[in-house]
């Protein structure tokens, strides 16, 4: 039931990050919730060491929803860098 719920979060946190970032037109559900999930453990690399608090999108809190937007965006933000290097 951990990973339905993981799948959900992860996906709503990289709709929310998406949208932060002016990217939803380019992205579909499954890249929402890629970005999301990764975002998490991102956000938690983060967050950690530097704040003392963790989130886990495996049981859903507010606490690891924030952490996971904030891991996305982070994501989404490295991801715009690499594209901008890219001739097109």
């Amino acid at each position: 039931m951990g990973w339905i719920i993981a799948l959900i979060v992860g996906g709503i946190a990289g709709w929310l990050a998406s949208l932060v970032m002016n990217r939803d037109a380019s992205m579909g559900i499954f890249w929402n919730i890629v970005v999301g999930c990764i975002g998490s453990v991102i956000g938690n690399l983060i967050a950690g060491p530097l704040l003392g608090i963790s989130g886990s999108v495996q049981e859903f809190s507010l606490t690891g929803l924030v952490i996971a937007i904030v891991g996305a965006v982070v994501l989404l933000g490295i991801a715009n860098l690499v594209q901008r290097g890219r001739v097109r």
